[in-house]
């Protein structure tokens, strides 16, 4: 089944993606995925309408996340841009200290989990799986720290100086 349906997979994800090496990723994970659950599976179509379907879902999905990291390195040119223009009013030093006292507020798991996500560059399920928490757990507590770290620094600060701190 591999052997006869890679090739023209391949083919038909690139067509979106046009990313070779990520439209043979996407066939490879349907394979996988076509693999771990094969006694589970219930096809109600055609194999090949299956593989059709579900790598067309795979690549919509690619297409989207990219919109969303797309939309994000906008918003990030967007706050440098402004952060040109506010950042002769703190220097860098005052910005740690204002941003250190707003993490001092947060209770301290949330803090932990925050400063795990935002400062060490952990994605929320290696940040679950280290601390024995659901995923769901981390991402409530990131939430609930922007919140308060909106609420604290927002009076000093304009929004583009607050994401630039909270990103």
């Amino acid at each position: 089944v591999f052997t006869h349906y890679y090739s023209g997979l391949c083919a038909y994800a690139n067509r979106y993606l046009n990313d070779t090496d990520q439209a043979e990723d996407v066939v490879q994970d349907i394979f996988v995925k076509l693999w771990s659950v094969n006694n589970d599976l219930k096809i109600n179509t055609s194999l090949k309408n299956y593989f059709a379907v579900s790598v067309r879902n795979k690549c919509l999905d690619i297409i989207k996340h990219r919109k969303v990291i797309n939309k994000y390195i906008e918003q990030e040119r967007e706050v440098y841009k402004v952060l040109q223009n506010y950042y002769p009013l703190y220097t860098e030093t005052e910005l740690e200290e204002i941003l250190s006292k707003a993490l001092a507020k947060l209770p301290p798991r949330c803090r932990e989990i925050f400063e795990m996500s935002r400062f060490e560059g952990l994605n929320n399920q290696i940040i679950a799986d280290k601390l024995s928490i659901s995923k769901r757990t981390v991402e409530l507590q990131i939430s609930n720290a922007l919140k308060i770290l909106r609420q604290e620094l927002s009076p000093i600060m304009s929004v583009g100086l607050l994401l630039w701190l909270l990103k």
